[in-house]
């Protein structure tokens, strides 16, 4: 399945108030090499594994697989990737027809907030929230693959 995503900064916690739903999320790569990203997941009581293959020009599209498995199995497989987990709250809220994916990072990567909208295509237009700062799509160092290699608390912002 190709995955169409916009990804931008956040500029304040308004979004919070907005949110529907809220979920805590470690996550760590057995690859982090950009062809080919290898992540396991917990996202609440859940376990996902996903691999993605890289980004087109745009730095919008590329092709994603993603299956449900065991929590127990996920969190053994966090225990082979490579250094550097994510950890992050998941905050998902509704806007004109879209839904929102907020992740507020913890631990070496405190302070930086991320949103992510999944489009149909990339012309797709969407009414953009108060909260929604500058656009970063296509900027590899905002990939949670490499900020568990390049935490954002070590950027010279």
């Amino acid at each position: 399945m190709i995955e169409i995503e916009r990804k931008f900064l956040v500029t304040s916690d308004q979004f919070k108030q907005e949110a529907f739903s809220q979920k805590r999320i470690k996550q760590g790569y057995l690859s982090s090499v950009p062809e080919r990203t290898v992540r396991v997941r917990t996202k609440g009581d859940r376990g996902f594994l996903t691999i993605k293959g890289a980004s087109n020009e745009t730095g919008m599209s590329r092709y994603e697989w993603e299956k449900e498995i065991p929590i127990e199995e996920a969190e053994q497989l966090l225990l082979l990737c490579e250094k550097g987990i994510i950890d992050k709250t998941r905050f998902e809220v509704k806007s004109q027809g879209h839904v929102f994916e907020i992740d507020e990072f913890y631990g070496e990567n405190e302070g930086l907030i991320l949103a992510e909208i999944e489009l149909l295509s990339e012309k797709e237009t969407f009414e953009k929230p108060k909260w929604l700062g500058q656009e970063v799509t296509g900027n590899a160092k905002y990939y949670n693959s490499y900020l568990s290699r390049n935490p954002y608390k070590n950027w010279k912002n």
